[in-house]
């Protein structure tokens, strides 16, 4: 199994991205590509060729689940891991996300000093299954 390295993370929220920027760059030492919209996703994640995405499920215009699915169709996310963040946790939604293509659900609000850690769980279960 590689190291998880590259993480895309899109999310609208400016806050939320600089939350998750510190705590992915500085604590988890990962390269970070932050996207503040699907649309900026689907132009800047193939090109950067991540190991793990991480989406945000509430976004306007575009949501998570539409940007996953668009990003399908430009780039072979096989053997990259998707994770949606969401603080709408019921369990048809989380049941619909993992067979859209997730791996894991981050439930929102999360500990930012946590998140390096729960990533790296998640990336080796990912590889596990």
């Amino acid at each position: 199994m590689r190291e998880l390295k590259r993480i895309a993370h899109v999310d609208d929220d400016d806050s939320i991205r600089a939350i998750v920027k510190i705590a992915l760059e500085r604590i988890g030492k990962f390269e970070l590509l932050s996207c503040a919209s699907g649309a900026e996703a689907l132009d800047k994640v193939p090109g950067f060729a991540p190991d793990m995405i991480l989406l945000d499920v509430m976004m306007p215009g575009m949501d998570g689940p539409a940007t996953l699915l668009q990003l399908k169709q430009k780039m072979n996310l096989e053997g990259v891991a998707v994770v949606f963040m969401t603080a709408k946790v019921q369990t048809a939604e989380m049941e619909h996300y993992k067979k859209i293509g997730a791996c894991n659900v981050i439930i929102k609000p999360f500990d930012a000093m946590q998140l390096s850690q729960q990533l790296r769980s998640y990336w080796t279960q990912f590889h596990d299954e």
